[in-house]
């Protein structure tokens, strides 16, 4: 069974006011298009052509919730840094809070729901920057050297003895937990203005672009102190058809660009910064992953004549990308309920004799098939549950 879904852009602030729209060739609101869920989750559940949201079509047909949430997401600027929890951590939490009779829209809610929130993000315009992990120490020891010249800051100066000296030994992964729980429960807004002052007049070829980026992040949140945690991240930049999969507890925070996300069912968000939201110190710590590292940049692989695969290990979702051109169909097996979204071009989606014709931004839901063709000139993004 083929459905046709659309939904409205998401008017967040964060969001490019021409990214969508350019991708759907139309003119722009003037207004801030940040995202477009294609779905059954609650919080803004697709709608059927005859009117109904998708969860309360699946509900009239006897099918359970979707797995997972697809997304066009287009940001103009950053988002908040966050983290989200294991499936323990969430079943935990979410029972906590009910039993405290947090309401569930309550701002400083975190848990919303008792699912992990492991999630992949493939970029779709030419450049897609993403602030995601921590960076090994040695590097970004290297990026205080830089900001440091041409004059001693107080915070640079305090965030590097709080990271330690690599001839001391330091233990990695508490020095990076004890500057962060440091960078969000004590550094004042003088510490901050301090190294905004500091990134103001760095000038350095290896880290031009975290300056960049740090830059814009101070005068989007000025005096906000996640600038000191996104001082500690990975910056990435991906290309068009690169991933990035953010699993439970890394730190992550998207900086600009069009991209589709595939995330599992739930609306569990630990913030860190970088946001005018709730920030809860003592759970995000509780729940975010320390370990430096590299970010964990997910490139597609070959699977068949234009299809790639984009592997993530999670069992919620699994997503592909599926590119056609006339006269050289398709053919693609499913494991379950499907949403294909069609990016680029135009193309066809037809199983068991019926048939969906897709324009960039629109989507068809799939259900009790175990296999569809994709015909057209053109590509679709596929999410399915995961293998």
């Amino acid at each position: 069974m083929l459905t046709p879904i659309s939904n409205e852009p998401r008017d967040y602030s964060w969001g490019s006011t021409t990214l969508i729209a350019g991708l759907e060739g139309r003119p722009p609101t003037g207004a801030p298009e940040a995202e477009i869920w294609y779905g059954d989750h609650p919080g803004c559940p697709s709608r059927t052509p005859d009117g109904r949201t998708l969860d309360v079509a699946l509900a009239e047909a006897g099918r359970p919730p979707l797995p997972f949430l697809l997304k066009l997401l287009a940001a103009a600027s950053s988002l908040s840094i966050q983290a989200h929890p294991t499936r323990d951590q969430a079943r935990e939490g979410f029972a906590r809070e009910e039993g405290a009779g947090v309401p569930r829209d309550a701002a400083e809610r975190l848990y919303r729901d008792d699912n992990h929130k492991p999630e992949i993000i493939v970029a779709l315009s030419e450049r897609f920057r993403a602030l995601v992990g921590l960076r090994p120490l040695a590097e970004t020891r290297r990026l205080l050297d830089a900001l440091d010249a041409p004059s001693a800051s107080g915070a640079v100066a305090e965030i590097r003895e709080r990271l330690g000296d690599a001839d001391t030994g330091v233990d990695a992964r508490s020095a990076l937990r004890g500057t962060l729980a440091w960078a969000l429960d004590e550094a004042d807004a003088a510490t901050v203005a301090d190294l905004t002052a500091a990134l103001g007049r760095a000038d350095s070829a290896e880290f031009s672009d975290e300056i960049a980026v740090l830059r814009a992040a101070a005068a989007d949140f000025p005096g906000d102190p996640g600038l000191i945690v996104a001082l500690l991240m990975n910056l990435v930049t991906l290309r068009r058809g690169e991933g990035l999969f953010a699993p439970a507890g890394v730190l992550h925070a998207y900086q600009s660009g069009l991209g589709v996300e595939l995330m599992a069912a739930s609306d569990n968000v630990m913030r860190g910064g970088l946001t005018p939201k709730h920030v809860d110190v003592p759970e995000l710590m509780r729940v975010v992953d320390v370990t430096p590292g590299p970010a964990p940049v997910v490139h597609p692989r070959a699977v068949g004549d234009g299809v790639v695969d984009y592997d993530t290990p999670v069992d919620d979702f699994a997503l592909s990308c599926v590119s056609v051109a006339p006269g050289a169909d398709a053919r693609l097996t499913l494991r379950g309920p499907a949403i294909a979204l069609c990016t680029r071009g135009e193309v066809v989606v037809s199983a068991s004799g019926h048939e969906v014709a897709l324009r960039p931004g629109a989507a068809v839901h799939v259900a009790d098939e175990g296999v569809i063709a994709v015909a057209g000139s053109g590509e679709i993004f596929l999410a399915q549950p995961g293998a």
